[in-house]
């Protein structure tokens, strides 16, 4: 359920919005492998979510800009 009201909120999403977006799922990416390194991490689950949200906000991006050209 929770991926489909993600879904819902990046859509909405300007594509300047979408960057923004990107660009701080990465570093909570950054900081997820960071702390799974030096043993912190306390839910390993959060490092797939985060890469799946990733993958999200790229591909409505790349939507948004492909049906901008259109």
């Amino acid at each position: 359920m929770k991926a489909k009201q993600r879904l819902g909120e990046l859509k909405t999403m300007s594509e300047d919005q979408l960057s923004d977006e990107v660009l701080k799922l990465k570093k909570e990416q950054f900081n997820l492998r960071f702390r799974k390194a030096t043993g912190q991490l306390e839910n390993p689950s959060r490092m797939k979510e985060a890469r799946r949200e990733i993958a999200r906000a790229k591909t409505i991006a790349t939507a948004k800009a492909a049906a901008k050209k259109a």
